[in-house]
């Protein structure tokens, strides 16, 4: 099965570029790579097309303006562009692992969302990794500069023998995170995707999941597979979450499926710019 990789980044061009290199080292490729640019500035730019001429894949360079955090709006408008029946979601900060990919797709089954985890690398370790961005991180479970905690150190481990015993049904929402996800694209457009009228950082994806689950798609857990590295970085600000909060509680609340404002505008606004082209080839 064919699958597009979505990457979500805002001004850490070192970080996409370690993560963009683990990409190109994958066992299984995506069909395309799209970077769902939140609006940085010229630097992640350059970097993108420096690397759309050595890049296995299409690689495709999704931007938005620059006013507030607008991941859901992001995401949306990467999602408009995807060719593929699956969609791998991660962030722009999650180093893969070179299975990663081919985890997502062994796991992906219909009516499913998968959720992924992520391995903690420490303050030091990221300085070292993001000095030489172009260089591959392959670390072991033994490597220092990941989870300390030996519970966290264990997701580290991958085992698909493992995996088959441990992953399980998503049973905690609050579990859910969009840095490592997987789905099949035509639920994200039963649900008509992101909510676009989430601002600021926090809930657009627990609220992307709570419909996804409310229209009957159930979530799975990865464990021991499908890992990925989490760069660190300073925790973004939470003044947005007593509206955000709002929104998923409105979801909860009325078992809502689909949202007005998502994944449509976009896909309509890439028809009605199809439309056009074709027009003016037959002017």
């Amino acid at each position: 099965m064919n699958t597009d990789l979505i990457i979500t980044t805002y001004n850490r061009p070192d970080a996409l570029e370690a993560v963009l290199v683990s990409v190109m080292n994958q066992t299984v490729l995506p069909c395309q790579v799209i970077v769902a640019d939140d609006g940085s500035g010229p630097e992640t730019k350059t970097l993108i097309t420096r690397y759309q001429e050595i890049f296995p894949v299409p690689l495709v360079h999704s931007w938005r303006p620059d006013d507030g955090f607008r991941a859901a709006e992001a995401r949306n408008r990467a999602l408009s562009k995807v060719i593929s029946k699956y969609v791998i979601l991660i962030d722009g900060d999650m180093v893969l692992h070179r299975s990663f990919i081919s985890d997502h797709l062994r796991h992906a089954e219909k009516g499913r969302f998968l959720q992924g985890g992520r391995v903690m690398m420490t303050e030091e370790m990221t300085k070292l990794v993001l000095a030489e961005p172009s260089q591959e991180f392959s670390p072991k479970l033994i490597s220092s500069g990941l989870e300390s905690r030996l519970e966290k150190r264990l997701t580290a481990f991958r085992s698909r023998v493992l995996a088959y015993f441990f992953s399980k049904e998503l049973k905690n929402k609050d579990k859910v995170r969009s840095c490592n996800m997987s789905f099949f694209f035509d639920d994200a457009r039963k649900v008509n995707g992101f909510n676009n009228d989430f601002v600021g950082w926090g809930r657009e994806d627990s609220e992307f999941v709570e419909r996804l689950l409310n229209s009957g798609v159930r979530g799975k857990l990865l464990r021991f597979v499908a890992i990925a590295y989490h760069l660190y970085h300073f925790e973004a600000t939470r003044d947005s979450l007593p509206i955000n909060d709002a929104i998923l509680n409105k979801t909860k609340t009325n078992k809502l499926i689909y949202c007005k404002n998502g994944l449509s505008e976009f896909l309509c606004l890439l028809s009605m710019c199809l439309v056009n082209f074709v027009l003016n080839i037959a002017v």
